[in-house]
């Protein structure tokens, strides 16, 4: 019987054919911990009586919320990680010597693989399913449960096919493609389900752009996004010491599909998510016409801070000044991405032109620190969520947009059209 990409990964791991809604137990390859969820998983962890990891090379704790600490209490909360990391000798556990975004970091280290089953106590662990894998997010006693057991339970999602057809024009960008498709179907509109994006829009997309595309499948009440295998993810993952064989699976042309989603990207204009939800997408040719003016421009996180996103940044940057009224904030996903920013006079011009560059971190995005909107302050972020008091006051407003919008914005100071 024709399966999915996401069906035939579950039967791989589980020794025969399983099907959408099916419940299953399931090993994991790599199981994701950070700073925020991890303690509450050790606690769970030491309160069962395990005394040692199931799969302790599939185990992976990334400190990135709030590394360097910002607090007495982030402090606290990372040593908890940093003990359980020494006790049980974990190979990959990192922290402010090998700093990086999660979903930033796993990917280029070659921890997670096309064929992988992945969970992570964040929401966006799904970004992950650029790769060719399911990945998907879960809570922290979940992760417990695998850490004790190697496994969990899952009911196989139903899956959405999203057919991309259509070279994207310029400065349209995975960002723009995601936030298109969260318009049209609504923050629940694929409710425990697999995106999977398909058509020939994909051979135009960068391992960046599925990377952004995935990482917000979530926002639509997605399980998991995911993108097969090809030559860009062939040529992303050949410099890298993957940590498993890659598994490669292709859907069946008559798979079965919960909804066929078809978007004409050649004619996708640069999608603005304007407050308070994902969902509440304009065109960037409206949201000019709004004149919407901005206080702060930041460009990063899981979603948008790769060297991709630095790159254009530094492109409408260079020779120009950042408004007077705004503050340019710019976090690279990883150190990797910032020396290889740096290496090639990104963050000079970034530097040069007033924006500043912080360490990588998730801080900004939930608003922790490191970008905290205050009373009333209007952001343009590449962030992945705009809800109420996401970035910090809950009279802010974020508007969520790709790297060349927020760029071009911080100069101009009002939401701008960068082509």
């Amino acid at each position: 019987m024709a399966q999915t990409i996401t069906e035939k990964i579950f039967s791989q791991h589980v020794g025969r054919e399983v099907f959408a809604n099916e419940i299953i137990r399931c090993d994991i390859d790599m199981v994701i911990g950070n700073d925020i969820t991890t303690p509450i998983s050790i606690s769970a962890f030491n309160l069962s009586g395990a005394e040692k990891l199931a799969n302790p090379d599939g185990f992976s704790i990334v400190l990135d919320h709030f590394i360097p600490a910002k607090d007495i209490a982030s402090a606290n909360q990372a040593r908890i990680s940093r003990d359980f990391a020494k006790k049980h000798k974990l190979k990959n556990f990192f922290d402010e010597k090998d700093m990086g975004i999660e979903h930033a970091l796993l990917p280029e280290k070659g921890l997670v693989v096309p064929g992988d089953v992945i969970i992570g106590a964040d929401s966006h662990t799904c970004t992950h399913g650029a790769l060719g894998a399911f990945s998907t997010g879960m809570g922290s006693t979940d992760l417990a449960f695998a850490m004790i057991s190697g496994g969990n339970w899952f009911k196989v999602p139903e899956s959405i096919k999203v057919v991309l057809s259509g070279k994207p024009g310029l400065h349209t960008t995975g960002k723009d493609i995601i936030l298109e498709i969260i318009r049209l179907i609504g923050v629940d509109g694929a409710l425990y389900r697999t995106l999977e994006f398909t058509g020939s829009t994909i051979e135009h997309l960068s391992m960046d752009d599925r990377f952004s595309m995935c990482n917000m499948a979530i926002e639509a009440g997605a399980k998991s996004g995911i993108v097969a295998y090809d030559e860009i993810t062939k040529e992303f993952l050949a410099d890298k010491d993957l940590a498993r064989e890659p598994r490669i699976h292709y859907s069946d042309d008559d798979a079965n599909y919960a909804q066929v989603l078809e978007i004409d990207v050649a004619n996708l204009d640069p999608v603005i998510a304007y407050p308070f939800l994902p969902s509440n997408g304009h065109s960037v040719v409206q949201a000019v016409a709004d004149k919407i003016k901005v206080d702060q421009a930041f460009i990063g996180s899981c979603t948008n801070g790769r060297l991709a996103d630095l790159k254009v940044a530094a492109e409408i940057l260079k020779g120009k000044k950042v408004h007077e009224d705004v503050r340019l904030i710019v976090t690279p996903g990883t150190q990797k991405i910032l020396r290889e920013a740096n290496h090639l006079g990104y963050i000079d011009i970034i530097v040069d032109a007033g924006g500043v560059v912080s360490n990588p971190t998730c801080g900004a995005c939930l608003g922790g620190y490191m970008g905290i909107l205050g009373d009333n302050e209007v952001a343009i972020s590449t962030t992945n969520r705009n809800f109420v008091g996401r970035m910090g006051s809950r009279s802010s407003k974020v508007y969520l947009a790709n790297s060349a919008v927020a760029a071009i914005s911080a100069i101009t100071g009002y939401i701008t059209d960068p082509r």
